[in-house]
């Protein structure tokens, strides 16, 4: 995938679902590709600069810092540590970038990510010390957004109690509309452990025929079987109450600024 990516054009690789430890080793052909590793702690930072740093003679170019409470997809925290209320996210978007000013001499750019919905939430994650936000719930719901349009709806359509955890085959918990997880398992089944892809190292579907094929349940979902596929999406999901444009969601997000510009 980062060696597709690279090819493709892509000029900033975001890597999460795991420690990427190796990461730069995939593109050292493509120095100019900027590195940004998804931690949810830390301990996770320090792992990841410490070992490029000595392999690779490379930092971060940034950091994202996802809230394991809030954010969609794999979560970088055990099942049993989510929504225990005891996860702080600033204190870990502070932690990262003093790690790296202290450690290396750098300001570090620290991206907060899981749960930003709105202009209030992006405002309160730049005055607790993130550089930027991250958003990605928000946007499926876009007219741009290339996924099938049943899978914008089942934003759309979903309400809070949709949304959930589950146990993916790679071993991470995550979070998706959860009122589907049997049909998804048993669709896979019904197809046989048959791994097509080889995506993963460690797949207990692969491995076992536990769970479901992770990369086949959400390439259907988001071609649009949103009934037997996996649908991530964050904890704020259930607040898209309609198709918008991404025009419409930056207006929003910087209405005052251009106000004042205007003033």
């Amino acid at each position: 995938l980062v060696k597709a990516s690279i090819e493709g054009g892509a000029k900033v690789i975001v890597c999460g679902a795991g420690l990427p430890l190796s990461l730069p080793e995939l593109t050292t052909h493509a120095p100019h590709v900027a590195l940004v590793p998804i931690v949810s702690s830390v301990r996770a930072a320090q792992l990841i600069a410490k070992k490029w740093w000595k392999g690779y003679d490379r930092l971060p170019d940034a950091v994202v810092v996802e809230d394991p409470d809030t954010a969609g997809g794999h979560l970088g925290e055990k099942m049993e540590n989510i929504g225990t209320g005891e996860y702080d996210q600033y204190a870990t978007v502070r932690g990262v970038k003093e790690f790296f000013r202290s450690e290396y001499g750098r300001d570090v750019p620290v991206i907060a990510a899981g749960g930003i919905w709105d202009r209030e939430d992006m405002l309160h994650a730049l005055g607790q010390g993130a550089d930027a936000v991250q958003m990605a719930s928000r946007f499926v719901a876009t007219e741009e957004c290339d996924a099938a349009d049943s899978f914008k709806r089942a934003y759309v359509e979903c309400r809070k109690e949709d949304i959930g955890l589950i146990m993916s085959p790679a071993g991470l918990p995550g979070r998706a509309l959860i009122r589907n997880r049997d049909s998804i398992v048993e669709h896979d089944h019904s197809a046989g452990s048959v791994c097509f892809t080889g995506c993963l190292k460690k797949c207990s579907y692969k491995e076992t025929g536990e769970r479901f094929c992770i990369v086949s349940a959400l390439d259907r979902a988001q071609r649009g079987d949103v009934d037997t596929g996996l649908v991530f999406c964050g904890s704020n999901a259930w607040r898209a109450d309609r198709i918008s444009t991404v025009q419409e969601i930056f207006d929003e997000l910087f209405a005052e600024a251009a106000a004042e510009e205007a003033a």
